[in-house]
């Protein structure tokens, strides 16, 4: 029996997918700065592994509650509770 990986990006091929002429990373989404109480909308930036939120956040919006060392704690309500994620600001818009 062989065991399938269920790992971080299982599932998420179309939702994490770059067209040719998008691939890479633009330096201004590395040094965009955002401040505490401030509302943001999650744009997973398939280029950048680190600091990724998980795939089901994906267009969500959440506030900017803290920010810790290079990444931002966004405060985002999932069902009936609301959850913390540390993310990257490549992966935030404002």
């Amino acid at each position: 029996m062989g065991w399938k990986s269920h790992g971080f990006r299982f599932k998420s091929g179309r939702k994490l997918r770059k067209r040719v002429r998008e691939k890479g990373i633009r330096i201004r989404k590395v040094l965009q700065e955002f401040e505490i109480g401030q509302r943001v909308n999650i744009d997973i930036e398939p280029a950048v592994h680190k600091g990724m939120p998980h795939p089901r956040f994906q267009g969500r919006t959440g506030e900017v509650i803290g920010i810790r060392g290079k990444c931002y704690l966004v405060r985002v309500r999932d069902g009936g509770m609301y959850k913390t994620l540390i993310v990257r600001p490549e992966h935030l818009k404002a």
